[in-house]
């Protein structure tokens, strides 16, 4: 299930079970093949963060380069991947971060 974080709190939407973050920006050419990849994994919680929208957000998480994946659980962040994965690297990603 992918959502877009608008007007919701961030941490809210993290604190619950494993939550996938993806800092992305409309215009990043890797954001959107990473987009299309993130939506074949229809079995995952993904939170879906546009750093144009939510700099303050972007840089309290160091993000510097997008596409850039942060895996939390129960809301604190166990793993950070930046650039783009393939659906294969992603699945054994969040696999081994579970």
């Amino acid at each position: 299930m992918i959502k877009y974080l608008k007007d919701e709190k961030f941490e809210d939407e993290i604190k619950d079970g494993v939550v996938l973050v993806d800092f992305y920006a409309d215009w990043c050419g890797p954001c959107q093949r990473m987009g299309r990849i993130l939506e074949e994994m229809d079995n995952e919680k993904i939170l879906k963060i546009n750093t144009d929208e939510h700099q303050e957000l972007a840089v309290s998480f160091g993000v510097m380069s997008i596409p850039t994946m942060i895996l939390f659980k129960n809301g604190v962040e166990v793993s950070k991947k930046v650039g783009l994965m393939s659906k294969e690297e992603l699945t054994e990603w969040i696999s081994s971060n579970k």
